[in-house]
């Protein structure tokens, strides 16, 4: 069996604030979405790169977070006991 899920990131910029929106997407996967945010200091040059990869780490952070969440319900409810992935 072959499944493939793709990560689809966007951003929103301000010159200060960016904002990064992190997707799941792909035929079987769970649709889950997350969002990572970066502020620019003010003594800091404007290098939109910098914003979004912080903002875009900040994301997939958190949809890993969803990710897994999600998993150990799904674990717990198979089971019905409690779940605890090891990795």
């Amino acid at each position: 069996m072959h499944n493939q899920w793709d990560v689809e990131l966007s951003f929103e910029e301000d010159g200060v604030h960016t904002g990064c929106q992190a997707r799941l997407t792909g035929a079987r996967a769970p649709g889950l979405t997350a969002h990572g945010e970066s502020t620019r200091s003010v003594d800091d040059r404007p290098l939109a790169r910098i914003g979004e990869e912080v903002a875009a780490s900040r994301a997939l952070e958190a949809l890993s977070r969803k990710l897994k969440a999600q998993a150990d319900g799904e674990i717990e409810d198979e089971g019905h006991r409690p779940g605890y992935l090891i990795y």
